[in-house]
């Protein structure tokens, strides 16, 4: 399993966080687990280890690019904590939003607020004391959450979380499942985009820039970056730009009914 790593920069308490997350047997279990139910029993995409560090990464780029834009996170808004704290709520987050699928793909996001509870209380034990201990640990449910359709963040923290999430749409990576091996939209589409790059905008504090070698790729970003941004609370802050091939890639060489 490749390390969770993140750039912590000079934030010393996310340092620390990294490096527990990277020895917690429990929760690496809990990343091999939800693969097997997502990827074994189900053919869906990725949910594990992987994944959750793309969605760290994307996430905390995002927050540290509206923090630079002067934007406030729920925990120094509301909680008089720092950005600092903000980059942990979004790390834990990331880490441990799909770990609910180690129980079952429906509802997950439900399992993993329930299955997360005594994760994060060891997770950040003498990091944190009360009551900022359990303002991080709301702060976080809160996050991931947020990535469920039905949820809309209320907090920045909560909506980089849920567009991160849906980023992890590369080559392969879709987050949209298909039937393995079968020949439809989901599946052309899921090898249409090759890069996903998040950077700072020239309009806006956060542009997401995606290549595609095919305009198959269009459907990933209409049916699930779309109403991912759409409903974040922060899709007025966020430029998407999508750069089609000069020339298409073929990806279906022939099809027989």
């Amino acid at each position: 399993m490749a390390s969770f790593d993140v750039p912590s920069q000079r934030n010393e308490v996310l340092k620390a966080l990294v490096e527990r997350i990277n020895n917690d047997e429990e929760l690496i279990a809990l990343w091999k687990a939800s693969n097997i139910n997502a990827i074994d029993r189900l053919g869906y995409s990725d949910h594990g280890s992987t994944h959750v560090r793309i969605v760290a990464k994307n996430a905390l780029k995002m927050l540290r690019l509206l923090v630079e834009d002067g934007k406030q996170p729920g925990v120094v808004k509301n909680y008089g904590m720092t950005t600092d704290d903000a980059e942990v709520v979004v790390v834990l987050a990331s880490a441990l939003h799909d770990i609910g699928l180690s129980m079952h793909r429906q509802n997950h996001e439900e399992f993993s607020i329930v299955l997360s509870g005594p994760i994060l209380r060891r997770l950040l034990a003498g990091l944190y004391k009360e009551p900022n201990m359990t303002f991080m640990i709301a702060e976080t449910h809160h996050a991931m959450i947020s990535h469920h359709e039905g949820f809309s963040p209320y907090t920045i923290e909560g909506g980089v979380v849920r567009v991160a999430d849906a980023l992890d749409m590369e080559k392969g990576r879709a987050r949209i499942p298909f039937a393995s091996g079968s020949v439809n939209i989901h599946s052309v589409s899921a090898l249409a985009i090759d890069k996903v790059r998040v950077q700072k905008g020239k309009e806006r504090p956060i542009e997401i820039e995606i290549d595609m070698n095919n305009s198959a790729g269009i459907f990933q970003i209409d049916e699930l970056l779309k109403d991912k941004i759409a409903l974040s609370g922060i899709q007025n802050l966020i430029t998407v730009e999508v750069k089609g091939p000069a020339t298409e890639s073929s990806i279906v060489r022939s099809l027989r009914l």
